[in-house]
């Protein structure tokens, strides 16, 4: 062997070994390859106004063939933020990202500078040896010139198949590992969750079989413009948005944004709503189909029962509730609750889990099926693995945090002047969705003695707002004004607690565990405004 090759030997070695170096064979497999993982993410899909209806095959394939998370929340409503928390396993305020926006640090460069090298992606690929696989939308502002353009590719990518900017069905581009690649609006060729779907089944075939592989499967369903494959544009046409208990209801005792809107809702709304509905559904027959032809390719390749697969979205959705036409970035349920399913080597079938979990924690899951110890990451999630394998006597936590920063325009939208500035994302009969202080911060806790919602706001009135879900699971009535003091202060000491959380101390006990400690001299002293999300700092 000659010098040369025995130098480009040895430089392969120790690249190897560098890959691998802190993963561990992941616990409880079997076998020289550490499991593969897939993960699905959706786009603004709700579950708690049927959102996993129209997915029969999905259900099939992975909550029937494994464990179903009915208490899985995101920490934002809203892609951008949710998106940095799925790869960074952080919370908004130590990710910060606050918006969908590059001011409010979504794929900007200083995104790029200091959190992207610690994404869990990166991490599996440099010291795990995985191949990794990404396809689809990943920040709203990414391909933006003024962070580095389509050519930018995130560390930790083996192949990157990236949509530029945010979701779309047609006329879009993508980055194919840092090179543009448009397509137009012919279906067979560009339909983006087709393309995605060959690109993934194109990537299992191709792969290595020496690697274990992570893929990231990110489509635009269900988010607009709800543009339905032809062949299910009839689908679903006799269905409307579900009238559920907050359904066309108002919104008195809640935050202004809330209380401005009219009710009942005009005709035209309530039909934009419906058939938006419709169309959402009718976009995720499409995502039914892609999850099928990917376990079919997984199960012929020999790869299934070694891999983990994930499915969830970024941030829940509304149509009607509270007489709010259709948006997210609110604090309710339909906003923060997603689906979660996952399947794969350990997990029973046909499980449910009633445990509280969020998006925070599939980064150090995944990480832990790697093999990769997480105590050596700044993640503020657990991993969730002890509860894919049914282990007994698991400690959980018993709340989470959700926050949002919200957005306005410093001028008057021009549809409906007489609300000022400040406001945006409003509709003709002037409903506005969002507002620069729709800023709140919450506390969802969920133990075996409370199911409750407690939640701050930085505006004027410093509103407050507090359900009990056990007994008003439709958040239809406010109890800040009536519920024990005692719990109030607790929660208070709570949300400011989480709210400087970073890693372990996100993870501390939570108001109604055992251990918790409350020091009754620090409440109310903070107020959301004392910790609000910023990006001042970066």
């Amino acid at each position: 062997m000659s010098p040369a090759v025995q130098g480009l030997a040895l430089a392969a070695l120790l690249l190897l070994l560098s890959r691998d170096w802190g993963c561990a064979q992941a616990a409880g497999t079997s076998g020289t390859r550490k499991p593969s993982v897939v993960l699905i993410l959706t786009d603004d899909q709700d579950v708690c106004l049927g959102g996993m209806t129209p997915l029969k095959k999905t259900s099939a394939l992975i909550a029937e063939m494994g464990i179903s998370f009915s208490n899985a929340y995101v920490p934002s409503a809203l892609c951008c933020p949710s998106r940095a928390s799925i790869l960074t396993g952080k919370y908004p305020h130590n990710h910060h990202v606050v918006n969908n926006t590059l001011e409010g640090n979504c794929s900007s460069k200083s995104w790029q500078k200091i959190q992207e090298p610690y994404t869990f992606p990166a991490l599996l690929k440099s010291m795990c040896g995985y191949q990794t696989f990404f396809a689809g939308k990943y920040l709203n502002e990414y391909g933006a010139e003024d962070a580095g353009g389509i050519g930018h590719v995130p560390p930790g990518w083996s192949f990157w198949y990236a949509l530029e900017k945010n979701s779309k069905y047609y006329n879009y581009t993508l980055s194919v590992n840092g090179k543009a690649q448009r397509h137009g609006e012919n279906y067979s060729a560009d339909y983006l969750t087709d393309v995605l779907a060959n690109m993934s089944l194109d990537f299992l075939e191709y792969k290595s079989n020496f690697e274990p592989f992570f893929m990231m499967i990110s489509t635009p369903a269900p988010h607009s413009p709800w543009i339905p494959a032809p062949q299910y544009k009839k689908s679903f046409q006799n269905v409307s948005a579900p009238r559920n208990g907050n359904f066309n209801i108002h919104g008195k005792d809640k935050h202004w944004l809330i209380r401005q809107a009219k009710t009942p809702m005009t005709n035209s709304s309530i039909q934009f709503l419906d058939d938006a509905f419709r169309k959402r559904w009718q976009t995720l027959l499409s995502v039914d189909d892609l999850i099928e032809k990917l376990v079919k390719k997984l199960e012929l390749l020999g790869e299934l029962d070694t891999t983990y697969i994930f499915y969830t979205s970024d941030n829940g959705f509304h149509t009607g509730q509270f007489s709010l036409p259709i948006d997210k970035r609110q604090l309710y349920e339909f906003d923060i609750k997603v689906p979660l399913l996952v399947r794969g080597p350990g997990i029973r079938p046909n499980q449910t889990n009633k445990m509280l979990v969020a998006n925070i924690d599939l980064g150090p899951t995944i990480l832990d099926i790697a093999g990769f110890d997480i105590n050596k990451t700044q993640m503020d999630g657990m991993s969730l693995l002890p509860l894919l394998r049914g282990d007994k006597n698991v400690s959980w936590r018993s709340d989470v945090l959700i926050e949002y920063q919200g957005e306005g325009h410093n001028s008057s939208d021009p549809t409906c002047p007489a609300l000022g500035p400040g406001v945006t994302h409003c509709f003709p009969d002037c409903v506005c969705e969002d507002s620069y202080n729709n800023t709140y911060a919450c506390v969802r806790t969920l133990s075996t003695s409370w199911d409750l919602q407690y939640c701050e706001f930085d505006d004027r009135e410093v509103f407050v707002e507090v359900y009990n879900l056990t007994a008003d699971p439709h958040q239809l009535t406010n109890i800040a004004k009536t519920i024990d003091q005692e719990i109030l202060e607790k929660m208070n000491y709570r949300l400011m607690m989480l709210q400087s959380c970073s890693g372990a101390t996100c993870r501390t006990p939570g108001v109604f565990d055992p251990g918790y400690r409350f020091d009754p001299r620090l409440m109310f002293s903070h107020g959301i405004w004392a910790h609000k999300l910023s990006t001042r700092s970066l």
